[in-house]
């Protein structure tokens, strides 16, 4: 019995160190940077001591210094966020625990001890479940297709806040370029309406004349207001995206300006729908569903019986004999299905297996369809910023400058340029609207080519000021 309990113990020992392989996190990070090159550009790390958060934090203040573009608030976000490295941890947590799941249980040691008039008894027992044993590598493939799970579920959050990163920085430098000129509008208002109170000072303007000035300057003035609150909340998203704090809030800089549009847009041959079997969103709801198949087949005989298997060692000491003797044997534990027969968890098992063999479904059918209608904003919000660029804005500025003319040759009055000023800078302000949509639907499109839908959620500033107010009669 004894080599029977020495096998039993070293058998048993064999198979736990066989499960017993631990996540190498800084792989798995490696393995995300691989598959998401164009969004991490390789620097997604985990910081786990103080050396390699100030290298971050160097890295960070080297960003800050300069104007920062949107690539490098990209590189800002992956070195300086705390919600990202929190994301990070819990994925590794996460899969920590998805390789724990493929482990077997630790054996149960039982010691005990009976005396009796005469004798003391003690007893020995060390068990395992034998279930566990035997359903080891159908339990070792699910580990492995939960940590593949949560692989996946990283690269598609990592991708949807780094799109969230670009989308900010759109919108913090567009709403600056925003402000910048809703200032120049409500200056020409501001002279308008002085021009028009002294005008009807020395009776050159009746009442209602100059009453049009002013109220274009008022509705000016509470545009400037409300651009001033857009670029100042834009700004603090980009901000919190970041991880800045009050002092590199502070140091934070913006370019003048979206960058120009590229020379030609993507082809659409390029988005095509071979892509969206490559989509994470896609490959995660295919490993979800084969997950849900080999969970079922491991849970339909859990549900239905559980074996537990030991190994005895017990000595007795006759006191009034001061005799010793050994007793070896084995145990063997059946839990017997007489309450429940599983029924209601298999129903469930099913009903799982179901929904995701429907969702797999759902997000396959689905993704070809998100890209097209993304590639179409995309395409919109190109060919939209290009007409304003090469048509609408160099028209604008053609009359601009033949209204000039006019007013020098006194073809027409003071009032008149202004009002002819101000329709300029509407038609530029929709410009940087358009150039503004064009960059959220790009960074929304390369985020779907590889992650998952992600929402535009841009709200295009009102440029009515312009036109509230024509020419005084």
């Amino acid at each position: 019995m004894r080599t029977i309990f020495r096998l039993t113990t070293a058998s048993a020992a064999v198979l736990v160190l066989a499960g017993c392989a631990s996540v190498d996190f800084g792989q798995e990070l490696a393995e995300t940077n691989r598959a998401t090159q164009d969004f991490t550009q390789g620097q997604l790390r985990l910081d786990r001591d103080g050396s390699q958060r100030q290298a971050r934090s160097d890295l960070t203040a080297q960003l800050l210094s300069r104007p920062l573009s949107m690539e490098d608030a990209v590189q800002v976000a992956l070195a300086n966020s705390s919600s990202m490295q929190a994301l990070l941890a819990q994925s590794w947590a996460d899969m920590a625990a998805a390789s724990q799941s493929g482990r077997i249980a630790n054996p149960i040691f039982n010691f005990e001890r009976m005396r009796g008039h005469d004798e003391l008894e003690l007893g020995r027992l060390l068990s395992i479940g034998l279930l566990d044993i035997l359903t080891l590598p159908q339990r070792q493939a699910n580990a492995r297709n939960q940590l593949a799970q949560a692989r996946i579920q990283l690269g598609a959050t990592v991708v949807e806040q780094v799109g969230q990163v670009r989308q900010a920085w759109v919108r913090a430098v567009a709403a600056q370029q925003l402000l910048q000129y809703a200032g120049q509008v409500n200056r020409s208002a501001q002279a308008s309406a002085e021009l028009a109170r002294r005008m009807l000072q020395v009776g050159n303007f009746t009442k209602l004349q100059r009453a049009r000035q002013h109220v274009f300057y008022a509705d000016a003035t509470a545009q400037l207001a409300s651009a001033q609150h857009a670029a100042a909340a834009a700004r603090e998203q980009l901000v919190r995206l970041l991880g800045l704090d009050d002092a590199q809030a502070a140091a934070l800089q913006l370019p003048e300006r979206l960058p120009d549009l590229p020379a030609e847009p993507r082809a659409a041959t390029d988005i095509s729908a071979a892509a969206a079997q490559q989509r994470l969103d896609v490959q995660l709801a295919r490993v979800q569903l084969e997950g849900a198949g080999r969970s079922q087949q491991l849970s339909l005989l859990n549900s239905l019986v559980d074996v537990e298997l030991g190994v005895r060692h017990d000595t007795v000491f006759d006191r009034s004999s001061g005799e010793r003797s050994n007793r070896n044997g084995y145990e063997l534990g059946i839990r017997i299905p007489v309450f429940d027969w599983g029924s209601s968890q298999r129903a469930a098992m099913n009903a799982q297996s179901l929904a995701a063999a429907s969702r797999y479904d759902s997000v396959v059918r689905g993704a070809a369809s998100q890209l097209r209608e993304s590639y179409s904003a995309y395409r919109t919000g190109y060919d939209l910023a290009r007409h304003y660029r090469d048509e609408i804005v160099p028209l604008r500025k053609t009359m601009a400058e033949e209204n000039v003319l006019r007013y020098n040759g006194m073809l027409i009055g003071v009032f008149e340029l202004l009002a002819d000023t101000r329709e300029q800078i509407a038609s530029v302000m929709s410009a940087i609207n358009a150039q503004q949509q064009f960059w959220l639907a790009d960074a929304s499109l390369s985020a779907q080519v590889i992650g998952k839908p992600m929402a535009m959620g841009a709200t295009p500033m009102s440029s009515s000021p312009a036109n509230s107010a024509g020419p005084a009669h």
